[in-house]
């Protein structure tokens, strides 16, 4: 075998047994769900479940009460659906305006909200339950959706960087031929950065549809559930968790989450390489 050959055999060999390594846990929680609860981790070792119990399935659907699984997929979607609109828009105004407009002070409140990103959650936690309280906005989406509308630092800082690398040359252009700044960040800014909104878009329907602590902390009613508190709530401190039924509904709930990512995995990369290419 010639080297060239030996080396790209390697890497294969190399790239797949990692590829394995990463989705054995995935691989593990399948089997799993068609376990009978109790032998889960008994037989854990063990793969191949003896029998399948496709019980599971039809017994975490059922869900808890009056309410399905599926009315939590829905409330789930929606909240998904609120937030994801919500940073689109506000991320990418506020990115076209740190990179295009000239104002006071604009590299210190640039500064500013990068160092938010290095406040953890837990600190404006208490804060933030306090002012929703008292707006009268508990136990609904609104505590969980409003706050995205006024901008995620991640998401602005990825769109920044990648507004920096279209030519300023097209938004003179624009403006010579009558477009005003809106016009130039709707018709011009807007089109060449699909990449990256693809981007904000992907990661923010994974971090939104797997987030626990904001629906925990503001809501309260069961049939404002999202997934990740359903999947909760088949856990049980003073009777038997049923196990089975959580790992089937994790399954279904990872179902969008893999086709999100196959569908659009190219922008992702797209997106956070070509942010990078300018300062």
């Amino acid at each position: 075998m010639k080297p060239k050959h030996m080396k790209k055999l390697i890497y294969h060999v190399l790239v797949g047994g990692f590829a394995i390594l990463l989705l054995y846990p995935v691989f593990w929680l399948l089997m799993s769900s068609f376990k009978v609860s109790e032998q889960i981790f008994i037989t854990a070792d063990v793969l191949i479940p003896d029998p399948f119990v496709f019980g599971n399935y039809a017994q975490g659907w059922q869900g808890f009460g009056d309410y399905s699984f599926g009315v939590f997929i829905k409330n789930t979607a929606v909240f998904v659906l609120f937030v994801l609109i919500g940073h689109l828009i506000s991320c990418s105004l506020i990115a076209f305006g740190f990179a295009r407009l000239k104002f006071a002070g604009r590299n210190f409140w640039f500064a500013i909200m990068i160092m938010t990103l290095m406040l953890p959650y837990e600190v404006v936690m208490i804060p933030q339950y306090i002012i929703f309280a008292e707006l009268g906005w508990l136990n609904s989406l609104k505590p969980l959706v409003v706050p995205a509308y006024f901008g995620h630092p991640f998401f602005i800082f990825l769109l920044v960087q990648f507004i920096r690398t279209i030519p300023r040359e097209l938004d003179e252009a624009a403006i010579i031929d009558g477009c005003n700044t809106f016009s130039v960040y709707y018709r011009i800014i807007l089109p060449l950065i699909t990449p990256a909104l693809a981007t904000t878009a992907i990661f923010t329907f994974y971090w939104t549809w797997d987030n626990l602590l904001g629906p925990v902390l503001f809501l309260n009613s069961p049939s404002k559930y999202t997934v990740s508190m359903a999947l909760n709530m088949f856990l049980s401190n003073e009777t038997v968790s049923n196990w089975g039924a959580m790992f089937a509904m994790s399954i279904v709930s990872l179902v969008p989450v893999f086709i999100i990512f196959f569908i659009f995995q190219r922008y992702v990369v797209e997106g956070i390489s070509t942010s990078g290419l300018k300062g």
